[in-house]
């Protein structure tokens, strides 16, 4: 439904897209059950926190993150001049109690938590999440990165609580829906905190075939359902290929596996390279301890053979 919807927009691709990306913006708010009022449309993720960030950080002020958490937030952050403040990961988790400690002490502006996390695959239930959002500071606001929230189990992902000034909720299209390529995401939350977005966001930045292509895949909810499940039984592969390897892995609520590697991050780096040499693109976190694991994504059956077939060779070659 997506490819035929963004062949039919192809035409039309001339016209600049709907400023106000009212379709979508209704669509999306009549599937999460809220007002349109409550949902900002951008260019992804990336480009919606680099307005977040403009909306919120003034030079010197301090945002709190997790030290080896999705690094693009932070290029927004420094770019804007603001001070990241870190804390560390908790048994492969970021660790929200130390979040909003830190954010107490520094009066962050910013809180930034993914849930399911980026790059450990690991979450909290939603009772926890709600209680991270119960606690953030007077003048912090959470940014709540949902990206693989598609992907994650039922109660993984608190109730939609348009009232709260506390949070604002990313959304993708990047993932679960399969539209990286295209940049689309949104944002959920408060109406007064989203109408903020239209004071910086470029308007004409959600172009007219982006739009086509978001309303289709928003529509095809069977192709998404079929898509999640084909994640989750590669993710049952991956970890089989650890296994038969003598490797353990991360629960993960994503669509990919952090797999320990059982050693150290310079281990770690050589079995990346040694697998990168031998055609299979993975990725790894970027800092100790998380950086003994590498992050291997959710791929079709041939793939996966692939992966099987040089894991073996890409340790033997790394010891």
């Amino acid at each position: 439904m997506v490819v035929a919807a963004i062949a039919e927009a192809g035409s039309a691709a001339w016209m600049y897209g709907d400023p106000e990306n009212h379709a979508l913006q209704h669509a999306i708010a009549a599937h999460h059950g809220v007002d349109p009022a409550n949902i900002m449309v951008g260019e992804g993720i990336d480009g919606l926190f680099g307005y977040v960030v403009r909306m919120f950080v003034e030079p010197g002020d301090s945002v709190v993150t997790s030290q080896g958490a999705y690094p693009t937030f932070n290029y927004h952050v420094v770019g804007y001049d603001g001070q990241l403040v870190t804390v560390p990961y908790c048994n492969d988790r970021e660790d929200g109690d130390a979040l909003l400690a830190a954010a107490a002490e520094c009066q962050a502006k910013l809180i930034y938590l993914a849930n399911p996390d980026n790059p450990m695959g690991t979450w909290w239930g939603a009772e926890k999440v709600d209680d991270i959002i119960a606690g953030v500071p007077a003048g912090t606001l959470l940014v709540l990165d949902e990206a693989y929230g598609e992907f994650a189990e039922p109660g993984t992902l608190p109730e939609i609580d348009v009232s709260s000034d506390r949070v604002l909720r990313f959304r993708t299209f990047s993932k679960a829906y399969g539209l990286a390529g295209i940049r689309l995401g949104y944002v959920v939350g408060n109406a007064d905190l989203v109408a903020e977005f239209n004071k910086v966001r470029n308007h004409f930045g959600v172009g007219r075939v982006v739009q086509a292509a978001g309303l289709a895949a928003l529509a095809d909810q069977s192709h998404l359902a079929w898509v999640i499940d084909q994640v989750k039984a590669a993710r049952r592969r991956i970890v089989e290929i650890a296994s038969d390897n003598g490797l353990t892995t991360v629960d993960s609520a994503t669509n990919f596996v952090a797999v320990d590697c059982g050693r150290d991050g310079d281990f770690a780096t050589r079995v990346l390279n040694n697998l990168v040499e031998r055609g299979i693109f993975v990725r790894m976190p970027g800092v100790s301890p998380l950086n003994r694991c590498i992050r291997i994504t959710a791929g079709l059956d041939h793939e996966l053979d692939a992966f099987a077939a040089a894991l073996p060779l890409s340790l033997a070659d790394a010891n």
